[in-house]
């Protein structure tokens, strides 16, 4: 095994050059608080760090256009602690305070909770609904992706070699519009999601809920999109109607595995359960938010 490097460049475009160069031997280093365990367990073993905290750009939240710029260096805690940002989008926030302790927290980084690729990330169901988008730079240019398009399995996204999410994007938020995901756990805290949910909403004046998105984690090899689920909310009052169509286009989606923290069946039937209270949640966020 040849001898691990370590580099820091300050600039995007140095960051992709040695990405390039490393011929997919080199992983990118954030915080690293998923990336050193796998180190240290032998999972990977990648011949060049590039750790991108110097990136400037990587490291910021920036307000435009009535949306937001996230970092892909950005902190779990820096986002939590943005109040203008967790005041337009509670939902995402609440994923991103699931991402393990308070230090964890300090150190993890929303781009990294993404590229680890894991099917039971907290923060990747909560930006799938929120509509987010990555902005991923390599070596032929820049280009966008649908954050639900970027993971493809456990482990596993669809950068190409020498590619870097270098931000997330979040789109202009409507009046009466609401976010939230939670997940269930056999623990309250430090574990990780037996089922994820997460449902971002949109009302008109009369309380109609008018857009949609809702996507669940750890009930499948990567976190779902669901478009029938938020069909069954678009058009309605969040009724209880509509909530049992929801929660039934939810368990439809599922492909759940067997485990030591859930069945196959107790998935299908939490995923339900989790979807109409997160649902709930939004309802009453975009009630609150008519400016």
């Amino acid at each position: 095994m040849s001898e691990l490097r370590y580099e820091a460049p300050k600039t995007l475009a140095e960051a992709v050059a040695l990405l390039s160069g490393a011929k997919g031997r080199a992983r990118v280093l954030a915080g690293g608080t998923d990336l050193l365990i796998q180190m240290r367990t032998g999972r990977i073993q990648p011949e060049l760090l590039v750790d991108i905290k110097a990136v400037p750009e990587l490291g910021e939240i920036v307000a435009g256009n009535g949306g937001y710029r996230i970092g892909a260096a950005v902190t779990g805690m820096q986002l939590i602690e943005h109040a203008d940002f967790a005041k337009r989008w509670p939902g995402v926030v609440d994923g991103v305070r699931l991402i393990g302790s308070l230090q964890v927290k300090g150190r993890a980084t929303v781009g990294g909770n993404l590229c680890n690729a894991s099917p039971a990330a907290d923060s990747v169901p909560a930006l799938i609904a929120a509509g987010a988008v990555a902005r991923i730079v390599g070596p032929h240019g820049a280009r966008e992706a649908a954050v639900e398009t970027v993971v493809v399995g456990p482990g596993k996204t669809s950068l190409a070699v020498g590619e870097i999410v270098t931000s997330l994007l979040l789109p202009p938020r409507p009046l009466r519009s609401g976010d939230a995901y939670l997940r269930f756990t056999p623990r309250s805290e430090m574990d990780i999601a037996v089922v994820g949910a997460g449902v971002n909403l949109t009302l008109d004046a009369q309380g109609i809920c008018t857009q949609a998105r809702v996507a669940l984690g750890a009930v499948a090899s990567r976190a779902l999109l669901v478009p029938a689920a938020a069909a069954a909310l678009i058009g309605t009052k969040v009724d209880a109607a509509a909530l049992a169509r929801l929660a039934a286009a939810a368990r439809d989606a599922c492909s759940p595995i067997d485990d030591k923290r859930g069945s196959r069946e107790f998935r299908l039937r939490t995923a339900g359960v989790m979807v109409c209270r997160a649902a709930g949640i939004a309802l009453e966020r975009a009630r609150r938010n008519d400016g």
